[in-house]
């Protein structure tokens, strides 16, 4: 598992005795890249936290961050991708109205995409 660094002032991370943990596909997906992104030099933990903690200090009644924290995960990660030129923000934009039109069915067990590794 790759290193995660620890993030002062946020909530921990959903984690079970083996690493962090995830309800759907999509949150670990967010998580790799983030991880990936960090790991590539693309911005510092630094950055990456002063986003995220943006995005869970933008809703301050949000109690329950366990099945919110990776909705404010994804919600920073777009902004973090945009902001240091990664992508451009109308490819974002399409690319997630393509995703949103092909929702899998909640009977659909088929993965769709490779899997997301994390070295």
């Amino acid at each position: 598992m790759a290193h995660i660094p620890r993030a002062a002032g946020l909530p921990p991370l959903p984690m079970d005795a083996e690493g962090p943990v995830f309800k759907e596909p999509w949150e670990a997906s967010a998580f790799a890249l983030v991880l990936k992104l960090y790991q590539g030099g693309h911005f510092t933990w630094a950055e990456w936290v002063q986003y995220l903690s943006a995005e869970i200090g933008a809703v301050p009644a949000d109690a329950d961050l366990g099945r919110t924290y990776y909705h404010h995960w994804l919600a920073a990660l777009e902004k973090i991708v945009i902001a240091k030129g990664l992508t451009p923000a109308p490819d974002l934009g399409h690319r997630k109205a393509e995703i949103e039109a092909n929702l899998p069915s909640a009977h659909d067990h088929v993965a769709k995409r490779e899997p997301v590794k994390i070295a």
